[in-house]
């Protein structure tokens, strides 16, 4: 089985680590995995037995010409996740509709004034990455970085900033064909303290309760997914929220679960025999 590994050529997917891993296990499942750029019009997608989209990170910049894309190559071949899934998945409106508890979100409007919170988190509906996105105290400055969004035509969401990141952490909970594989404590992005081999994601059991809200959270989505990578934080109360549901092109911690790639690899090797 030949199966296109969707990525691009913008310099963010030379961040892309788990390319190997992932083709690595892929081989071991007898699929012949290659790494193809999204944006290539030279491309026959018929040629592949399917694509899986992994790290075409420059998506927000070409959001609507990527999800043409997506319908584009699903008329061609088979394609994970589906189209219709990376169309709703890569605008945040779809925390709106999916009927779970989620972070609190104010959905500014021009002219309307900000809720009253101690610190904002401010960003666009379409974005990845913490991309023109704003962490601040400062209401009067969160209400500029909003009207500067909406300025430029985009949507933006307005958030409490949840303090518990920065103790327990964000957990993200990676599902793999709906079978949860592992979960991970990540290392909160809007800190101001950077990255490192120190403090990167380390390897989390959840807690019961956060089990229950991220089968809920998957059990809202209709399509079948090869995966899922579902972020929660816990309010200052103690409840879990969605912060996010990633299907589109999520980070998948390959590196942290040993058995993970293989659970990806077979996975989808179920499928493609579907």
């Amino acid at each position: 089985m030949k199966v296109a590994y969707v990525t691009t050529d913008h310099p963010a997917a030379e961040q892309d680590d788990e390319r190997e891993i992932a083709l690595t296990a892929w081989l071991g499942a007898g699929i012949e995995g290659s790494p193809v750029n999204w944006k290539d019009p030279h491309v026959d997608w018929s040629d592949f037995d399917a694509a899986v989209v992994r790290s075409p990170w420059d998506y927000i910049l070409h959001r609507d010409e990527f999800v043409a894309w997506a319908h584009r190559v699903e008329s061609a071949t088979r394609l994970f996740n589906p189209a219709r899934v990376i169309e709703r998945n890569t605008d945040k409106t779809y925390l709106r509709t999916l009927g779970v508890p989620t972070v609190p979100t104010h959905w500014a409007e021009p002219g309307t004034d900000l809720p009253e919170w101690d610190e904002y988190v401010v960003k666009p509906a379409i974005s990845a990455g913490a991309r023109d996105t704003i962490r601040t105290a400062d209401r009067t400055a969160a209400q500029s970085h909003a009207a500067t969004l909406l300025a430029a035509g985009r949507t933006v969401m307005v958030q409490p900033y949840i303090p518990s990141v920065e103790q327990e952490g964000e957990l993200s909970l990676l599902y793999f064909g709906g079978q949860f594989s592992h979960a991970v404590r990540r290392h909160p992005m809007l800190t101001g303290v950077a990255e490192t081999a120190d403090n990167r994601a380390t390897l989390r059991d959840p807690d019961d309760d956060q089990f229950a809200l991220a089968e809920r959270v998957l059990a809202a989505v209709p399509e079948t997914l090869l995966y899922a990578r579902v972020d929660l934080v816990r309010m200052p109360d103690g409840e879990p929220v969605l912060i996010e549901l990633e299907l589109t092109e999520p980070y998948l911690f390959l590196r942290e679960e040993l058995a993970a790639p293989d659970l990806f690899a077979e996975t989808l090797a179920e499928m493609l025999k579907g």
